[in-house]
């Protein structure tokens, strides 16, 4: 964490100082922002806590519950969400209050004895060398509160404006002119112009429905009952993720939750009728006979929840039309369960939720600060409609294996179900934990042509972070925790096989072609703006730190910014030693020849490089950005 840039303050270095003319608490709800947020759940408040850091972008939250979310939903944090509230500086504190998920076990009916169930495989949770970050369980209402404590102390100081429902999103037909948003609030009724509106507002989204967008799918009478609970049990695996099918009662998944102490039930309840009303006590019977015969005595009820879900995926995720793409950009969007609606027993919904917005939020931003044309949002849809589509397929795929127990015409139903569990959950496991998103060339993604140069960040894929040393400090970090969620693109500079300091080196000729006045990094940022305002440079040499002196390298990799002038020391880096964690081993990077790699603000990799690859690396970034004024 780096902070002082802009003078020495004392108190929490995480609470930034305020923007002027931005208070604690905030004003009423204006009458013209540049982005309305409609919505406070996972999607909303991501997107909410990437716009707060930008004090001049007018963004506000409303929401028509009272106040915050308290107890229960989504609990499932996959291993790449992790990463993403690194960007934030919370998975720290993310990971040190959450439940780890190590291993998870498959019961079933025991071999020769159908009436009992009996542990019958195990699996590691996440493979080894998958992320640097564990899959965890958190409360969503916590992982909210991470997020609003995130825009409280942000510049803009953004808070949401609670007891205020929407009711109606307008859509004009000049671009010139606002979207209209009508909301009821405790001082009657409101209307607010934005420049943009994103509606978060879940699976009955009235943003969703005001633009005519309509979800796509099946629904489903298979019931499932949750249940938040603190009990006294013999089950061997309370503490053990685990899918659980009996011969003829059922089936559970069981997670346990943090604290040491709390676990939740999902218990298929079958199909039973749309009206059918069914109550906690039900929903637990039906546990205890699954998990028979062992005791399960419930002490307390955190929460309870019945819910059917359908497989659903809106035809569009904003409000432009196939054939007027050409013709106008994207003004209203949606996000999160407004757009895709699925069950909760792939622990997709939160995190997939999340990754819309952290896809949408940076491009709002660059579009909003004038560094790129308003036709860069049209991507939105392009990129994250597909990753809906795949998500249903295999939750469809997942639904079906955990509830092919209920066969009552086949007497080894569990047992076959169980075997297509087991499965299913290797096969998709890169799934679950939030990495099979690819992003296929286009417009913001490049091809492969030049992967050989760097096998381990295919173009699409998240940046795959590991361990380099600070040459400034002699730190070990994780390369890919410099990344944050500014707005920024980073661009990480391996160098080739010749002496970084020597001039007959890549690495030097690409450190001054990226310093020079004709490079996309001058030409895209603003007069008078520090020099990594834009795009975030770093350099990885392949010599040891102790070989490397800090001061020896470009002066690309020592930037001065902020008012004082400040000088950079945390942009070049060394490996870490030894074959097996040496980042040009672990991520392919071709020694002889070295490698750009370009990272989108969102943490994934637009484009690989050669270190002398300044026409492409010009062509690519003109395709979308625009020289300020």
């Amino acid at each position: 964490m780096q902070y002082f840039l802009d003078g020495y303050r004392s108190g929490d270095p995480r609470i930034q100082p305020a923007a002027e003319g931005r208070s604690d608490p905030q004003g009423p709800l204006p009458e013209e922002v540049d982005v309305l947020i409609v919505g406070t759940g996972p999607a909303g408040l991501l997107l909410a806590a990437q716009l707060s850091i930008f004090p001049d972008i007018v963004t506000r939250v409303v929401e028509k519950a009272d106040g915050p979310l308290e107890v229960g939903r989504a609990d499932g944090i996959a291993c790449r969400t992790v990463e993403m509230f690194e960007a934030f500086g919370l998975a720290e504190r993310m990971t040190s209050e959450a439940y780890w998920i190590n291993e998870t076990h498959f019961w079933g009916p025991a071999p020769g004895d159908a009436s009992r169930i009996t542990r019958l495989g195990r699996v590691q949770d996440v493979r080894d060398g998958l992320s640097e970050f564990p899959h965890v369980i958190v409360n969503q209402a916590r992982l909210l509160d991470f997020l609003l404590e995130y825009m409280h102390h942000s510049p803009s100081r953004l808070r949401v404006d609670y007891s205020h429902e929407t009711l109606e999103v307008k859509v004009p037909e000049h671009p010139d002119e606002r979207v209209t948003v009508t909301l009821s609030t405790p001082d009657g009724e409101k209307r607010v112009r934005a420049r943009y509106v994103v509606g978060c507002d879940g699976a009955h989204s009235v943003v969703r429905q005001s633009i005519g967008r309509v979800p796509q799918g099946h629904g489903e009478d298979k019931a499932w009952g949750v249940m938040d609970v603190l009990a006294v049990t013999d089950f061997p695996d309370i503490r053990f993720k685990c899918t659980i099918q009996s011969s003829e009662a059922g089936n559970i998944l069981l997670i346990p939750r943090e604290g040491g102490y709390m676990v939740r039930l999902y218990v298929d309840m079958g199909n039973i009728a749309p009206d059918a009303r069914l109550t906690k006590e039900e929903v637990l019977a039906k546990a205890q006979a699954v998990l028979a015969p062992y005791r399960f005595e419930v002490k307390e009820t955190a929460w309870f929840y019945v819910y059917r879900v359908g497989h659903r995926v809106t035809d569009k995720f904003d409000d432009v039309d196939d054939d007027q793409i050409a013709s106008r950009t994207p003004r209203v969007f949606i996000a999160g369960d407004a757009c895709h609606t699925h069950t909760a027993k792939a622990g997709q919904g939160m995190n997939v939720s999340m990754q819309d917005t952290f896809n949408l939020g940076w491009k709002l931003i660059s579009v909003l600060e004038g560094r790129s044309s308003a036709s860069l949002l049209h991507t939105y849809n392009a990129e994250r409609h597909v990753i809906a589509e795949n998500l249903i397929e295999m939750d469809t795929r997942w639904s079906r294996a955990i509830g092919a127990a209920q066969d009552a015409d086949d007497p080894q139903a569990a047992t076959k179900g169980l075997a297509e569990v087991q499965r299913q959950f290797v096969t998709n496991s890169e799934f679950t934990a939030g990495f099979a998103t690819h992003y296929a060339p286009g417009l913001l993604t490049g091809d492969d042509s030049h992967l050989p140069l760097a096998t381990g960040f295919p173009p699409g894929r998240r940046f795959h972070s590991a361990e380099v040393i600070r040459l400034g400090d002699a730190k070990r970090i994780h390369l890919g925790h410099v990344h944050r969620a500014d707005g920024r693109w980073r661009l990480y500079a391996f160098a080739d096989m010749v002496d970084p300091r020597s001039p007959g080196s890549r690495f030097i000729q690409l450190m001054d072609f990226l310093a020079g006045e004709d490079s996309p990094i001058r030409r895209f940022t603003s007069k008078g703006a520090d020099p990594d305002a834009i795009f975030d440079v770093h350099g990885i040499i392949q010599q040891s730190h102790l070989e490397v002196d800090w001061a020896e390298m470009h002066e690309m990799l020592k930037p001065h910014k902020g008012p004082l002038g400040l000088q950079d020391y945390q942009k070049a880096h060394a490996p870490v030693p030894g074959t097996d964690q040496d980042i040009f081993d672990l991520r392919g990077i071709d020694r002889g020849a070295g490698a750009l790699v370009v990272v989108r603000p969102d943490q994934y990799v637009s484009l690989v490089l050669p270190l002398d690859g300044f026409d492409e690396l010009d062509a690519f970034f003109s395709r979308f950005m625009v020289t300020p004024a």
